[in-house]
């Protein structure tokens, strides 16, 4: 299995800086940058395009929830109008700047409570994907990659789009293919966990879940954390393992 490595980054905003971004930039295919709406500004933008370009990075969209005090990790109520602009909005914002750069953006992946609510609301995700597809060219579409993937594929060909599926790196995973709950013993893994599972990964297209049942997933790229200097040194052992 040929995986991608994506990276969340521009997450800063204005004097607050979060995240290693030129440390792990260097060992990601994939940059997913924040768009100013739950993270970022337009000078984050830039400095994160910047970076990417410098390293031959592809870039991708991140777009959230607008809610900037709480990280677009609070789900909201937002009407089918609402959640078309947000998106288009956010996606039009990174595919200028990333022009100026001389760069494309190839993908969108929603961000935190969106990416969340888009997985477990089929009305929700049909809103997004009629989004990416009004998007004035094509564009896939990041989604997590489950034991529904084929139904997933399927939604998305209703509306001319491609998909890609992401599996997570360092996170345990329920029975049914969902990422365990944050607030639940083990749901971050370990290094030594996290390791296993990319290997696995990569030599089977599995993964254990927490009850110790084996679950085939089609993934297409693996998300990564360059959060902390301890996330850079996963993902660059994670990107050893790989090459």
């Amino acid at each position: 299995m040929t995986m991608k490595l994506n990276c969340d980054l521009g997450e800063g905003y204005g004097s607050w800086k979060m995240g290693l971004d030129s440390l792990a930039m260097p060992h990601i295919d994939q940059a997913n940058i924040a768009c100013g709406f739950h993270a970022g500004d337009p000078q984050w933008m830039l400095k994160t395009l910047a970076l990417a370009a410098t390293h031959g990075v592809e870039v991708g969209a991140h777009p959230g929830y607008p809610d900037l005090v709480g990280f677009g990790r609070r789900s909201m109520k937002c009407s089918a109008d609402e959640v078309h602009g947000l998106m288009l909005y956010q996606m039009s914002a990174l595919d200028g700047m990333a022009r100026s750069h001389g760069l494309e953006m190839t993908y969108v992946k929603p961000h935190g409570a969106l990416y969340n609510d888009m997985m477990a609301n089929s009305e929700l995700r049909g809103q997004i994907m009629q989004a990416v597809a009004k998007f004035y060219r094509p564009i896939r579409l990041v989604l997590q990659a489950t034991p529904e993937a084929s139904e997933h594929r399927k939604e998305a060909a209703q509306y001319g789009i491609e998909v890609a599926f992401e599996a997570f790196a360092d996170r345990c995973y329920a029975d049914d293919g969902k990422l365990l709950a944050r607030s639940k013993e083990g749901a971050v893994h370990t290094k030594d966990k996290m390791l296993a599972q990319v290997l696995q990964l990569v030599e089977k297209g599995t993964i254990t879940t927490v009850s110790g049942h084996e679950l085939t997933l089609d993934v297409d790229t693996l998300c990564v954390h360059g959060d902390n200097e301890a996330g850079v040194r996963s993902i660059e052992a994670i990107r050893e393992m790989l090459s």
